[in-house]
């Protein structure tokens, strides 16, 4: 069972709502707003424990994909690789040595299911090409709402939310917190704002 030991934000009809210490896990917890269509993901980090309620209902192919690598142990010895204060927090693609890790078959980007890019929630990320992404995602540091409109730089399409972070935004707000640094070089394949320190993504459970 996972207990609440600390403040957590329980959504509410759309509204959050800040809940208070408890001791239990009785509707205020991650575990209790997973259901058949709410997927829990308990992810372990160099920096802390974030837990994520994926949306089956509005996403399932994105959902499908990601649990997929995650119970095939793919993500487990990543790193976040791409970390911009202000913007998101990019990790499920590198390992430590910032070598590409391969991905699959892309997924079609199901970026109009109603799910915006708002603060605190998980999305795709891809290339130029609207049905690009594989493996990699992204967590909102902020409300991201360029990437919700079809715009010409980003293949006429937004990029697709597929869950949110139920427990744990201080540990995502810590990664963001993080120095870094770019590639020197030019080229889509130099990467940019890499930390200085790694921050690992150890584990990804599927709960």
């Amino acid at each position: 069972m996972v207990a609440c030991v600390r403040n957590v934000v329980v959504w509410c009809a759309g509204f959050a709502v800040l809940a208070g210490l408890v001791s239990g896990c009785a509707g205020t917890c991650p575990r209790a707003e997973a259901s058949a269509r709410r997927v829990l993901v308990e992810m372990n980090t160099s920096e802390g424990d974030i837990w994520l309620l994926l949306d089956s209902e509005h996403a399932p192919v994105s959902v499908a994909n990601f649990v997929m690598y995650a119970e095939r142990g793919d993500y487990d010895g990543n790193i976040f690789h791409r970390i911009v204060p202000g913007f998101v927090i990019q990790s499920g693609g590198h390992s430590a040595d910032l070598t590409e890790l391969p991905g699959g078959e892309p997924i079609v980007n199901e970026w109009g299911n109603g799910l915006t890019n708002a603060r605190r929630t998980i999305g795709m990320a891809r290339d130029t090409d609207p049905d690009s992404a594989t493996r990699q995602w992204y967590i909102n540091l902020a409300d991201n709402d360029r990437l919700n409109i079809a715009r010409e730089v980003s293949g006429d399409a937004g990029y697709a939310v597929f869950g949110r972070v139920v427990e744990g935004m201080d540990v995502v707000d810590a990664i963001a917190a993080v120095q870094t640094y770019d590639q020197p070089g030019e080229g889509d394949d130099v990467l940019k704002n890499i930390p200085v320190e790694t921050v690992d993504l150890e584990r990804v459970v599927v709960r």
